[in-house]
């Protein structure tokens, strides 16, 4: 069933992702919590989740990059990629978006996004990677069985990161050419819900054009 699951978000999810994303934007209407001492904290510790997403996305790119777009909407992969962060976490552009959905979504204080929002995303993703991984084993065998011995799936353990770092040349133009995309529709995305909070906290409050009494 996950598997199955796995497919058919891998190949509709360019159409499904934002129509649950879109869920945040309920936020006026559903607030998870109306303090704006929390909301302020909320903002915080949301954009930093979301940055500490972006930048593991950015350091996995700027190492080993894997094409996750497959090919033809099907997951497809032309060699077990197993060096830079792949050598920590198995799937850690994903962990990366996930990390950046939920940093988003506890900054825009969405009720809806953390009933719906969240949930779906942690099960697309998830049905997703079985689905990915149930191809890789297929494919590479014996390879990826030992691969998966060794690393993580989800959870990065970071012993000898620092080594892969040095041990590697950081391809900055591959990171801009695949990435920029990326950072723009979230950041994007999280300031219009913060203008948007912003409005519907204090309302809009044009400049006070009344002059006073008039003298001729």
């Amino acid at each position: 069933m996950m598997i199955k699951a796995g497919t058919f978000f891998f190949r509709y999810r360019n159409a499904l992702f934002p129509l649950a994303f879109a869920l945040l934007f309920f936020e006026g209407t559903w607030p998870v919590c109306g303090s704006d001492l929390v909301e302020a904290w909320e903002l915080a510790i949301g954009i930093i989740i979301a940055l500490s997403g972006q930048i593991l996305r950015a350091l996995t790119i700027g190492l080993a990059y894997i094409k996750r777009g497959g090919k033809k909407k099907q997951v497809y992969a032309q060699k077990l990629v197993q060096n830079g962060i792949f050598a920590h976490c198995r799937n850690p552009l994903y962990l990366g978006n996930i990390l950046i959905l939920m940093g988003v979504g506890i900054a825009a204080n969405s009720l809806l996004f953390v009933l719906f929002g969240v949930p779906f995303f942690l099960f697309a993703y998830l049905a997703i990677i079985r689905a990915e991984e149930n191809y890789l084993e297929e494919k590479f065998g014996q390879e990826f069985k030992d691969y998966c011995g060794r690393v993580n799936r989800i959870i990065p353990n970071f012993s000898g990161i620092r080594n892969t770092v040095k041990g590697m040349e950081f391809q900055w133009k591959r990171l801009i050419a695949k990435e920029y995309a990326t950072p723009f529709v979230w950041i994007t995305g999280l300031s219009f819900l913060i203008m948007k909070d912003t409005y519907l906290d204090y309302g809009y409050r044009p400049g006070n054009t009344h002059c006073g009494p008039c003298h001729f």
